[in-house]
């Protein structure tokens, strides 16, 4: 064997280009793209609501000659909201940061880290407000739609924009989706029929708008560690096998029913953080930085007749 080797020559250093690290992609966390964010400059108040049956009752009348017409009007009643403020922080030790060998870049890497536990909580919560049994005006178990015999989906989501039609007036306009529930979705039968003479493309989200006719399909992909720091690892998706029919407000304002609205208070982050605020202090007795996210939100449920929810979609 000719000497030196290979490995006398070189000594193992850390590669400057490459390095691996598990951050998912926002595109995965659907928490803010459901309902419109109404940015709040208290982190507690109170909203309007108008009783719904008084807008919908066939009042008016024949007004006979010289006489006064027929007239009513409507109620008032008050909500109200409350934030909770949700923090995470990594600090950076100041012999850390100089003993640091590239490409680590230890400010970055942070701030990727705790908004990303921010961005897996607000998920989380979503999920607790808004993705379950007993908090629409409908849940449902339809036959499981990864049954491509026996189900019908299309007929189901119809059934579903009907009867949140006619109790509120609101067609509904988004469909949220568990991930597992979207994979059988796309391969069902029932949807690649309709759009096999049409087009070579798969059924994707935007094709399941069309032929769902509604706004947009959004697809939760975000996953959790639902082990213990130490335990055996374990992952899960955040929104499990369900789907949630919904009418969503285009746009937060006036007189705009939703299914719910997340109320962002911006006191976080001297008022500059209505979603995620991220900021680094200076912790002078430890001789560190410290690297911390924070979010306030109440995900409120503004109008349960307006949610149509999907249990156990999927085995």
């Amino acid at each position: 064997m000719p000497l030196p080797t290979s490995r006398d020559v070189h000594v193992d250093a850390i590669l400057t280009n490459i390095s691996v690290a598990y951050i998912q992609k926002s595109s995965n966390f659907i928490a803010t793209k459901v309902f419109p964010i109404v940015p709040v400059t208290k982190k507690s108040d109170k909203y309007f609501k108008y009783t719904k049956n008084d807008w919908f009752r066939d009042e008016a009348q024949i007004r006979a000659d010289a006489e006064e017409s027929a007239g009513g009007g409507y109620n008032i009643a008050t909500d109200d909201y409350s934030c909770d403020t949700w923090a995470f922080h990594k600090d950076i030790g100041d012999e850390t940061r100089k003993n640091a060998d590239a490409p680590i870049n230890v400010d970055r890497e942070a701030t990727e880290f705790v908004a990303g536990r921010i961005l897996l909580k607000m998920e989380t919560e979503w999920v607790s407000n808004y993705f379950g049994a007993s908090i629409w005006g409908t849940d449902v178990t339809p036959t499981g739609w990864d049954n491509y015999t026996a189900s019908d989906p299309l007929d189901d989501i119809e059934d579903g924009k009907r009867a949140v039609l006619v109790t509120t007036g609101f067609e509904p306009n988004t469909l949220v989706l568990g991930y597992d529930v979207y994979k059988a979705l796309k391969n069902h039968p029932d949807l690649v029929d309709r759009i096999k003479y049409t087009t070579s493309e798969n059924v994707t989200t935007a094709i399941m708008a069309k032929l769902f006719e509604v706004d947009k399909v959004l697809v939760a992909k975000a996953v959790k560690a639902t082990n213990n720091e130490g335990a055996t690892p374990a992952y899960g998706f955040t929104h499990g096998k369900h789907a949630l029919l919904c009418y969503s407000a285009p746009t937060a304002g006036l007189l705009q029913p939703s299914a719910g609205y997340v109320m962002a208070w911006k006191g976080v982050s001297d008022g500059l953080g209505e979603t995620v605020a991220t900021t680094r202090l200076r912790i002078p007795l430890r001789k560190a930085d410290r690297i911390e996210s924070e979010a306030s939100w109440d995900m409120k449920v503004v109008g349960t007749d307006l949610g149509y929810f999907f249990s156990s979609v999927v085995s």
